[in-house]
């Protein structure tokens, strides 16, 4: 556009330059919101990926004082060790590279909070490539990294060589005439947000890389092999109170353990010593009337894997009034909010002279003798009965449901294989050990996020429902080395709605 001779004019033609060359730089609302939705993911996801190596090394520490995989653990335990402190070099070199950037956009420490202008476009230029070098700073570390963690171990480097989600060329979108460094490729006039998500996608790979040759090492010690050497009856019984009329089951059985491998055993939080059997024997003198649980925690180790188990067990019990009235949870000892609740009240005069209520929640009749109890909020509920004039409470606790545990197949994240993967029908989620049978939690939506192998710019997307079938053109595109983080799991049941912790996989041959 020529500009005319007049003064005024000219300042018009110029000023409009310089407002349409602002529109050209405006990036949207959305668009910062969309890459403070990743990046959020990402960093979840890394807290979940560091939340499972911190098992592997708990495990790692048992195995070392365990002599039959000692050995094999001093072996391997050093070169898990080494990936972490590489890992931990690299994000904290990143971490850095992150606080330059939002400095340059105007984040000030001294001021006491984080925000910084999220679209600036200069600073992350200034920081990583014009005249800052940062990028191709950050390029050199990553491949050095990646170098360094496939030279922990021969068969580390034979294993991952191709599979590690480091990937450090030039974006796909990058014309190879055009001359561009990797630090420009990636950063020249991106705004500040997208920086700080796409250094965020780097720690991720790293944190994922890590994982990777941490469970494999882990996995090197190998499991160990226990001898079954001792048989024990294993006896019980359906009711420790009953009243005539009502039916007595009994079972009957062998149980074979290893001698060695004794549990530890604790009652409502005491340990209790084993005796010749390898059984713990607790004995206590009831209180008053009513119903009760003691809690039962056996720590053990799983003879398959070799690793630290434990499970917890409610022992219940009625303790009868001189009446004989009993109130029993026919389902369980504790009430659930969320679930109908079957109770029994039985006692040796009619039915038609007792009378129940609930002061937390309500309670209804259903039949002679049975109630459901429906309990509003968590703590305690007290039954309150009134049995041919005479009152009596009786006290029950009252819990939410557990959360479910979010699954794709059968598996809560880690390894798994690419056509695996691609043959799961989506997300579940899956309530685990729970005393009711029949609850259920349905999938309401969840955010996918692929990167690594297959995937040199990370993809991200939001899916209503628990079906794999809106992503699956991208699921298709996966292959070994891909990463998959699913994220701000929605599901309902009993109770309402909840959010789930994410579930990583990486994918395998």
């Amino acid at each position: 556009m020529a500009l005319p001779k007049e003064p005024r004019q000219k300042m018009i033609n110029l000023m409009y330059l310089v407002l349409t060359a602002l529109l050209a730089l405006n990036v949207s609302a959305e668009i910062l919101n969309a890459f403070k939705t990743v990046n959020n993911s990402l960093l979840t996801a890394n807290g979940t990926i560091d939340a499972k190596n911190k098992d592997l090394f708990s495990s790692f520490d048992q195995k070392l004082k365990d002599p039959t995989t000692a050995d094999r653990a001093k072996q391997w335990y050093p070169k898990a060790e080494a990936a972490k402190q590489l890992s931990d070099e690299m994000i904290n070199y990143i971490e850095g590279i992150k606080t330059d950037i939002m400095k340059a956009a105007g984040y000030n420490p001294a001021k006491g909070d984080t925000t910084y202008n999220e679209d600036n476009l200069e600073a992350t230029t200034r920081v990583m490539s014009d005249p800052g070098t940062k990028g191709n700073e950050l390029k050199k570390k990553l491949d050095e990294f990646k170098s360094k963690i496939l030279s922990l171990d021969a068969s580390i480097s034979k294993e991952f060589a191709n599979l590690l989600p480091i990937n450090t060329a030039l974006p796909q979108s990058v014309n190879a005439a055009s001359k561009k460094d990797w630090g420009t490729a990636y950063f020249n006039m991106v705004p500040a947000i997208a920086a700080i998500t796409i250094l965020s996608k780097f720690q991720n790979d790293v944190k994922n890389s890590e994982a990777m040759v941490v469970d494999y090492c882990h996995r090197q010690v190998g499991n160990v092999i226990f001898v079954i050497n001792k048989y024990q009856p294993l006896v019980g019984q359906s009711s420790n109170y009953l009243m005539p009329g009502q039916e007595l089951t009994i079972t009957a059985g062998i149980g074979a353990y290893n001698s060695a491998a004794q549990p530890k055993i604790t009652i409502d939080g005491s340990p209790v010593a084993l005796n010749a059997n390898g059984v713990a024997e607790f004995k206590s003198t009831v209180g008053g009337t009513g119903s009760y649980t003691k809690t039962v925690h056996i720590n053990y180790i799983n003879q398959s894997t070799g690793k630290q188990e434990s499970v917890d067990y409610p022992v219940t019990y009625t303790v009868g009034s001189p009446t004989g009235t009993s109130v029993s949870a026919d389902d369980v000892k504790v009430l659930y909010i969320g679930l109908d609740n079957h109770l029994s009240v039985s006692s040796n005069v009619g039915d038609e002279k007792i009378h129940a209520s609930m002061d937390n929640g309500n309670l209804t009749k259903t039949a002679p003798g049975k109630y459901i109890a429906q309990p509003g909020k968590p703590g305690e509920a007290t039954i309150h009965l009134n049995v041919d004039g005479k009152p009596q409470d009786v006290k029950f606790r009252v819990k939410t449901v557990p959360d479910p545990v979010a699954k794709v197949g059968n598996s809560k994240g880690g390894t798994m294989k690419a056509n695996e993967f691609k043959a799961q029908f989506g997300v579940r989620a899956d309530l685990e050990n729970f005393v009711f049978e029949g609850v259920k939690f349905n999938v309401q939506g969840y955010t996918i996020v692929f990167n690594g192998a297959g995937f040199p710019t990370l993809k991200a997307q939001q899916v209503n429902g628990a079906s794999f079938d809106p992503v699956r053109n991208l699921i298709e595109q996966a292959r070994p080395g891909t990463t998959v983080s699913i994220d701000e799991i929605r599901v309902q049941g009993p109770g309402g709605g909840r959010k789930l912790p994410p579930i990583v996989f990486n994918l395998t041959p």
